[in-house]
């Protein structure tokens, strides 16, 4: 997989059913240490809150999944929560539900719409990013050329990451997976053939 979706930024959401508050508080996590101490500090923050339940989905390919109904009926909350962050086809995201009881049985049916609902507004409230896989590549070029071949790299659509600058000047560029061997033909055509880029490294980065 050489990209994927998660969400734009952290969010905190609100809804009332039956005098129920559901707050939901969705964030960026790439661990799950990192949504485990999400849960923890909003149990501390919400101490008078009866239920803290949570989802996350982790890694560019959703592999590690986890939910948590934190006392609520099995099956009423975490899972309904998951299924709504899969389905939106999200990952590196966690959402925690903390709900004061208002006094009024919901049922697990309503339960399972008031969870699912905290969580759709809380990643409306955060919307949504594409990250990609680059592929780090660094080349050198002479320093009367640099800057011309910087300029003429980023209007054809190439990521120059970085620059520096010696005798001679270090680029090092980003391009998709797909988009190496493109990458490699307009460098050469800029340089004359003089100059190859070589992979460095790869990384995801946010679109």
């Amino acid at each position: 997989m050489s990209a994927y979706t998660t969400i734009a930024r952290d969010a905190v959401a609100r809804i009332e059913v039956k005098h129920s508050v559901f707050l939901c508080t969705v964030k960026r996590v790439e661990t799950e240490d990192e949504a485990r101490a999400l849960v923890a500090r909003l149990r501390k923050d919400h101490w008078d809150a009866r239920h803290h339940c949570s989802a996350f989905v982790i890694g560019p390919e959703g592999r590690l999944q986890r939910s948590s109904d934190d006392g609520e009926p099995s099956g009423t909350a975490g899972a309904p929560m998951l299924d709504v962050i899969v389905g939106a086809g999200l990952s590196d995201v966690a959402a925690v539900v903390t709900r004061w009881f208002g006094g009024t049985l919901l049922g697990a049916g309503g339960l399972v719409r008031a969870y699912s609902d905290a969580v759709r507004a809380g990643l409306d409230e955060a919307g949504t990013l594409r990250r990609e896989l680059v592929r780090e590549l660094e080349t050198e070029v002479d320093a009367a050329d640099a800057g011309r071949i910087e300029n003429e790299l980023r209007t054809r659509g190439i990521a120059v990451l970085d620059v520096s600058w010696s005798d001679r000047v270090r680029l090092r560029l980003g391009a998709a997976p797909d988009d190496v061997p493109r990458l490699d033909s307009v460098l050469a055509e800029l340089t004359g053939g003089a100059a190859e880029a070589r992979p460095v490294g790869e990384r995801w980065v946010d679109r």
